[in-house]
């Protein structure tokens, strides 16, 4: 390849949408720190590429002010080596004092709206180490490191071996092996394995989040293990979404020690040799720091250019640790185990493609005031802010918080979980509404927001039921038909809770605002059924009798009239229980 050098500190590969005038720029890590606050938004080829880019962002900047405060000074309570710019914890500070340290320093860059110059210093000093064709190039392994790490029947030589992955696999927008053709792809046949090495770069980091479990070939181990899945790949992702890149950046740089997190930060690059980062993998040990498991590799790679200037990529897997517990990862809703009492992260999957975020409040969101329940870290975060806010012009109080999700949703094959698609959602909410910190459950906002969702699934419940005797009156598949109607009934609830959810305020009374939402979810529905029955038939009208009690338990004349109102007599009874 003729152009052998490009370096991510200072070769632009970051896309993102300038604030004034909207248009995409093409940025490198030191001017995207430099100016994130002119920066609206990433902008790369997916929401969830995007994703792990922001983690990327985040692990440099939890590394550098978890070291350094606001005015680029060291912490008193580290020993900061001034070559490598790493720190030791010197064990005389305790954690709240640690924490109030790195409270100020969150607030004073929040309030300056840019980044200081420790940034730049810090990348200038590890530029060698973001360099896609250095001695150790960015994010990869050499021949030699790979060949060593891999059992010597997998061994490479140049650009030939096994362990092969191709670039339209590594393109998750194509996902596509040499088996299996995507015929629903981008880009035609010609051009899938090729790529310009800014998208290569992106696509790079992407990999290592989400790969799937094809992989034929692994590190070499004294005990046999599986491919996993990239970590990102196995989590239901939700973060804050600012204004502007600058503040989304903030809203998620979680700068806190505490029983789960150490503020000793270890990112990838900063291991002393390849290694020692795959013995500590080895272990299956989870991270201890937010910055080694947002730079967690899921596959050793190595990048041959040998040929006519394309690059032949070789993929081996390494060991992932286990999901259970592990709450230092803030981006993720959780689901507790019943029989073992653990919790692992929750994961989106084809069949909850479908569901609203708001329709899983309680999952992203502590509703039981008494503290029982375990919410996602970056609202346990935004929380602390909010708590830790004590000046005059608020921050995070009153102000109006977005929970984004993005999910890259894999087919479900155990044997390969390619992606399959792409789903995004958001919820906006006061922050003191979704902080509600009133004990009574019968003024609690999120406790009483939970109840809203649960009355509206319920009665989706209600009219899923209406929709399947539809479909026997008409003598067709039920399951099918109810669950079409079913979609519909909540994608139009999605942006009218939405909304309501939005407006919401400390000061509104509870029960005039939960009735709005409860004669607004009685109209609903009551028109949906409505629309239903302006298709009727005559066959629909004409029913028949339910002599076996399929529909009605006393056996009478069934159609499209009584199911209607059997539907509206079990909403009646169901909006009077809230």
């Amino acid at each position: 390849m003729a152009h052998k050098q490009f370096n991510l500190t200072t070769d632009p590969w970051i896309k993102v949408l300038d604030k004034a005038t909207n248009q995409e720029q093409t940025v490198s890590l030191i001017e995207l720190f430099k100016n994130a606050q002119n920066y609206s938004q990433l902008s790369g080829e997916m929401r969830s590429q995007d994703l792990a880019i922001l983690r990327f962002l985040l692990a440099i900047l939890t590394t550098v002010y978890s070291r350094y405060d606001a005015n680029d000074e060291a912490y008193d309570w580290l020993n900061i080596n001034d070559d490598t710019m790493q720190a030791d914890l010197d064990e005389e500070f305790e954690a709240g004092e640690i924490n109030t340290y790195l409270h100020e320093t969150w607030d004073h860059l929040y309030r300056s709206k840019h980044f200081t110059n420790i940034v730049t210093k810090y990348l200038q000093r590890y530029s060698d180490k973001f360099d896609m064709f250095g001695k150790q190039p960015f994010y990869q392994v050499t021949e030699s490191q790979y060949n060593q790490l891999v059992p010597k029947k997998k061994q490479i030589s140049g650009s030939r071996g096994p362990g092969k992955v191709t670039i339209k696999q590594i393109n998750r927008l194509i996902s596509e092996s040499e088996n299996t053709p995507n015929i629903f792809t981008p880009k035609s046949d010609e051009f899938k394995n090729e790529l310009q090495l800014d998208e290569l770069v992106r696509w790079l980091i992407f990999y290592e989040n989400v790969s799937g479990v094809t992989d034929k070939t692994k590190i070499e181990t004294a005990d046999k293990f599986s491919a996993s899945a990239g970590w990102l790949y196995r989590l239901n992702p939700v973060f804050a979404d600012g204004d502007t890149l600058f503040q989304t950046l903030m809203l998620n740089l979680v700068l806190k020690t505490g029983e789960h997190a150490s503020i000793v930060q270890q990112p990838v690059w900063e291991y002393s040799t390849i290694d020692a980062y795959v013995n500590d993998r080895k272990k299956q040990l989870p991270p201890t720091n937010i910055a080694a498991l947002y730079t967690t590799w899921s596959r050793l790679l190595h990048i041959d250019w040998s040929e006519h200037g394309q690059p032949t990529i070789f993929s081996a897997a390494l060991p992932i640790f286990d999901s259970d517990d592990v709450f230092i990862e803030p981006m993720t809703t959780w689901r507790e185990d019943k029989k073992t009492g653990h919790y692992h992260p929750a994961v989106k999957t084809l069949r909850s493609l479908g569901m609203a975020m708001w329709r899983n409040f309680g999952e992203y969101v502590k509703v039981n005031s008494n503290g029982s329940d375990h919410e996602a870290g970056i609202v346990d975060w935004l929380r602390y802010l909010k708590d830790e806010d004590k000046s005059k012009d608020k921050i995070i109080r009153g102000s109006l918080i977005t929970l984004a999700s993005v999910a890259l949703i894999s087919d479900g094959n155990a044997t390969s979980q390619a992606p399959a698609a792409e789903v995004y959602d958001d919820m906006r909410i006061n922050a003191d509404v979704l902080f509600d910190p009133d004990k009574d459950k019968a003024l609690h906002w999120p406790s009483r927001i939970e109840d809203m969702i649960q009355l509206t699934q319920i009665v989706g419940s209600d009219y899923w039921h209406f929709a399947a005797n539809v479909a026997v009156i008409r003598n067709i598949e039920i399951r099918p038909f109810a669950n079409q109607l079913s979609a519909q009934f909540y994608q139009g609830l999605n942006k009218p809770f939405k909304d309501w959810l939005s407006h919401l305020t400390n000061q509104d009374d509870r029960d005039q605002k939960s009735n709005e939402w409860r004669e607004f979810l009685h109209k609903y529905v009551i028109d949906v059924a409505g629309e239903v029955m302006q298709t009727s038939s005559s066959r629909d009208i004409g029913g028949f009798v339910d002599v076996n009690g399929i529909i009605d338990k006393n056996k009478g004349p069934v159609n499209i009239f009584t199911v209607t109102n059997r539907l509206r007599y079990q909403v009646q009874v169901h909006m009077s229980q809230y």
